[in-house]
Parts: C-alpha cells; sequence; structure tokens
C-alpha cells in the first residue's frame, strides 16, 4: 500500500517560487488500480518522484508498506517497482540483459534472475525482441523492457508515469492487459495516464490533480455522479475548471 500525507514542493523559476505539489494526500490500495489524473503541469510526475524517492519533498511524507520515503528509501526501492516517465535502457544490452542487470544491482541470485526474466518475458509477449540488442527498439519494446526490469525484483508495489503513451493499439491493449493482472495478484498499482478511456477502464479509484493539488477523488462512476455528466472527460474537465473541485 501507498500513502501519499500532504506533500509539498516548491521550485524557484526567474518567475519567481512555483508551487509544484501543494498539500496532496491520497491512498493507494494493494489489490486495487489507482489513477492520478491530470492536465500537464498539475504536480503529477513530481508527485510521483517524490514517491519513488527520486525526490525529496519538503514537507509531508511518503509511506510504502509502512517505510518512509525519506527516512529509508532503500527500504521503500526494495517494495516499489518503477516506470519513470524517462525509459532509460541501456541500448547495448539485449531486453534480457537489461532485466538482468537490475535484478543484480538488487542482490538477486543468478537462477532466480533467471526464472523471473523468463517469465516476465512471457507475460509482456517480448520473445521476438529479448535477446536483440536493444538500440532500435521501438517505443513498444523500449516501454516493455522497462517494466520488465522494475518487477525483476517482485514488487507488491508498482508506479507507472504514463506506460501507454505512444505505443500503438495492439501494444497498448497486452499493456493494459499487464496492469490487470497485477491488481488480480493483489498488487498495489498506481500509474498516471491523460487517456480518458484507459483511466475509467482500467482505475477503481482515480485521485484528479490540478494547481498541485487533489480537487477529486472516487471511482470514475463516482466521479460521473458528483458532476452530473454521463463520461469521465467531461467530469474531468468541470472538476479541474472549478477552484475547489470535488474534495474527498
Amino acid at each position: 500500500m501507498i500513502e501519499v500525507q500532504d506533500l509539498r514542493k516548491t521550485f524557484k523559476t526567474k518567475a519567481g517560487v512555483v508551487k509544484a505539489v501543494d498539500g496532496v494526500s491520497f491512498t493507494a490500495r494493494d489489490g486495487q488500480i489507482t489513477g492520478l489524473l491530470g492536465p500537464n503541469g498539475a504536480g503529477k510526475t513530481t508527485t510521483m518522484r517524490m514517491l519513488y524517492t527520486l525526490m525529496a519533498p519538503e514537507t509531508g511524507r511518503v509511506l510504502v508498506d509502512g517505510h518512509d520515503a525519506t527516512r529509508d528509501p532503500t527500504a521503500v526501492r526494495r517494495v516499489l517497482g518503477v516506470l519513470p516517465d524517462a525509459r532509460g535502457i541501456y541500448k547495448r544490452f539485449s531486453a534480457r540483459e537489461n532485466v538482468a542487470y537490475f535484478g543484480r544491482l538488487h542482490g538477486i541470485d543468478e537462477p532466480t534472475i533467471a526464472a523471473r526474466t523468463d517469465a516476465l518475458v512471457a507475460a509482456l509477449d517480448m520473445g521476438d525482441f529479448a535477446d536483440r540488442r536493444s538500440e532500435g527498439y521501438s517505443q513498444g519494446q523500449r516501454t516493455k523492457t522497462a517494466i520488465a526490469r522494475a518487477m525483476v525484483h517482485d514488487p507488491r508495489n508498482v508506479v507507472l508515469d504514463e506506460p501507454t503513451n505512444g505505443l500503438d493499439v495492439m501494444t497498448t491493449r497486452a499493456m493494459r492487459g499487464y496492469l490487470q493482472r497485477l491488481r488480480a495478484e493483489g498488487r498495489c498499482v498506481l500509474f498516471s495516464s491523460h487517456i480518458m478511456q484507459e483511466v475509467a477502464a482500467l482505475c477503481d479509484h482515480i485521485v484528479v490533480i490540478a494547481k498541485g493539488h487533489v480537487v477529486a477523488q472516487g471511482s470514475a462512476d463516482e466521479l460521473r455522479e458528483r458532476t452530473g455528466l454521463p463520461n469521465l472527460e467531461d467530469a474531468f474537465v468541470k472538476i479541474i475548471g472549478s477552484d475547489e473541485g470535488l474534495l474527498a
């Protein structure tokens, strides 16, 4: 389970101090897919970076399975799998070698690395490229490799920043199926997306962020009901257009 408690983060710019994240709180539960939804610049990626210990909050805290991300980032990294906004796979390695390298960084023994890599290659349908050097991979192949790399240590909590961004239709369908599989295994899945259809179809709980604040939370049905609008896109536009949102 991932608990985000009153996170705040500011950045200094030429125009002054920008409040990127200003009091964000939510809980992503085990056995559920939680979606972060918001316009560009809302604070989603900054929130996620604090969550996976790349960035420290100025105030507030993140707990992942009870581990504090600021006080014990190493413990958080052990129980967290991350697909960041920058995929960053090693071009001279094959997909299989990329995954194995990260397994060694986590201190996993070679037989376990081999078994988990085989399982991930099968689960993500990577068999046709897994042993080819990753230079020249398509966007979908790079994303699958990065997800497999993030899952090699078998984390119970998974954070994915726009996992289907730039993917073709078939690869997107496969990725959604994989997220549903993670949920069925009882893992905590948190992901961000701009695709309303995807969020509505996958998420058990949606957290809407605008201007650094959580302005609404709930299921897709709950958000539609609260706004009185029939589809999630219209509900989202109404929510982020409100000064106060629909706090829950």
